[in-house]
């Protein structure tokens, strides 16, 4: 086929009616430069998004004794910038088909502009908890954006090229989260705790910049459209909700503890705002960095198997955390805090690398195969992909939420731990019943293809 040129249709803008990534020699002469241009945009978009989505995990680093909000008042005021986050993921989704990839991009950065301005109006002393709930919850806004790039991404590069395009996409966004943090640091750092608004004024014309060069340099694909039959299979399928419970337990984990961990050392180790802050980025920007290793692991080993190292380990993570509580030390509070935001990334990349992998097992106990197997798995995955990450999300809320009861309840947040650390349990139980069980038999390995004429068959998900 002809190279198609990326020209206004009659819906107007940059929309690119015909896309054909899989064909090599439209990839070679045209589509991977298109392609590599927004993703460029994708991700610096998806990165102002990530970051003002978790600016209240900075902005209470700001908040003193003269706002009035005790540590249980902070946890639930970040909780509300996770929970509409997630959300948001969900309708995000789908908004790229409704509207456009690079339209969608555009409203979507643009609308960030929206919590950074009322921050700015609020953060003082004086303001009532209701209107800072508010104003928290609108940041959610930007949890939404990871949604809707990476869809916009995978439409955009052909199978062979989605995990590395999409690796690069989520984890430019996810070092959003230390990368405010480091600003924050800065500002905390020269113009002191008591000068929030000059974060503010970092970020705001950062997102207009984003906005204005996904208007100016993006596309919109014509032939993206919303496949409302996947979806409504994806969310029948019981593969869906056992991987949005994993992904709760890597990337809810990741988000959630990125709000908390500054808290956390000012409340339970009576840490300065400004020591609090010369720490909190390390978790979030290691556990970002590593993400794309997991997804590595996870081709080279089986994702299964990376997600079920992972979970043990964050387990054993866990445990070091509260014996470090119990002996109030924070050398080693830090070594294993660090070591659930490192084991987290790890597991987001193994996590996300499962479904696409899971399907395709699915369509070969199906007896589907060739491209035919890969239709129905990419189908099926990319419906899966939005909902999983919407409820993996809330995981983030779920640990807000149990860090400010057990601080409202003991003082500390041992109590949160034993919480976290029994839900790791559960999901290393469901990895290895599920996906991994009888791993060791060679007709396990093959049941997919032995079990061909069987109507309770089930498909072989050791090498997902």
């Amino acid at each position: 086929m002809s190279a198609p040129k990326p020209v206004a249709s009659r819906r107007g803008g940059r929309w690119i009616e015909e896309w054909d990534p899989e064909d090599e020699r439209f990839w070679k002469e045209k589509g991977e430069r298109i392609a590599r241009r927004n993703l460029v945009f994708s991700i610096l978009s998806e990165h102002i998004g990530f970051s003002i989505w978790t600016l209240w995990s900075v902005l209470v680093l700001f908040m003193g004794p003269e706002y009035g909000i005790d540590p249980a008042g902070k946890f639930f005021l970040v909780s509300m910038a996770t929970l509409v986050g997630s959300v948001a993921r969900v309708p995000y989704t789908f908004a790229v088909a409704r509207f456009g990839g690079r339209n969608w991009t555009v409203v979507s950065a643009a609308m960030l502009l929206l919590p950074a301005a009322l921050a700015w109006v609020v953060m003082e002393p004086g303001t009532s908890y209701t209107t800072f709930m508010l104003v928290a919850a609108l940041t959610g806004v930007g949890g939404g954006n990871f949604a809707s790039s990476m869809t916009n991404i995978n439409s955009f590069y052909p199978l062979r090229k989605k995990g590395w395009a999409l690796g690069l996409n989520a984890g430019g966004g996810n070092i959003g989260v230390p990368v405010i943090q480091l600003v924050g640091l800065l500002v905390i750092a020269t113009a002191g705790e008591g000068n929030p608004r000059v974060l503010l004024g970092v970020y705001t014309p950062l997102i207009v910049v984003a906005a204005t060069l996904a208007w100016r340099y993006m596309d919109n694909l014509g032939p993206v459209t919303n496949d409302t039959g996947a979806a409504r299979e994806s969310v029948r399928d019981r593969h869906t909700w056992i991987m949005s419970f994993l992904y709760i337990g890597t990337f809810g984990s990741f988000i959630g503890y990125s709000f908390a961990f500054g808290l956390v050392l000012q409340n339970q180790f009576d840490r300065t705002p400004l020591q609090a802050a010369s720490i909190t980025f390390i978790g979030p920007l290691l556990g970002s960095l590593i993400r794309p290793v997991g997804g590595y692991w996870a081709d080279r080993f089986g994702g299964a198997r990376i997600t079920l190292c992972t979970f043990a380990g964050m387990a054993v993570a866990t445990g070091v955390v509260l014996a470090a509580s119990a002996a109030e030390s924070l050398p080693i509070f830090l070594v294993g805090f660090v070591g659930l935001f490192v084991l987290s990334g790890l597991g987001n990349g193994s996590t996300y690398k499962m479904i696409p992998g899971i399907y395709r097992a699915k369509a070969q106990e199906q007896g589907l195969t060739g491209e035919a197997a890969a239709a129905y798995a990419r189908r099926l995955s990319g419906a899966a992909i939005g909902l999983i990450g919407a409820v993996g999300a809330l995981g983030g809320l779920g640990i807000n939420l149990a860090f400010r009861q057990s601080f409202l309840s003991s003082g500390s947040g041992s109590g949160a731990f034993v919480t976290f650390l029994a839900f790791y349990a559960a999901c290393f139980v469901v990895t290895w019943a599920v996906y991994l069980r009888g791993a060791g038999s060679t007709q396990a390995a093959e049941a997919g293809a032995e079990s061909a004429g069987s109507d309770d068959r089930q498909p072989a998900y050791v090498g997902v």
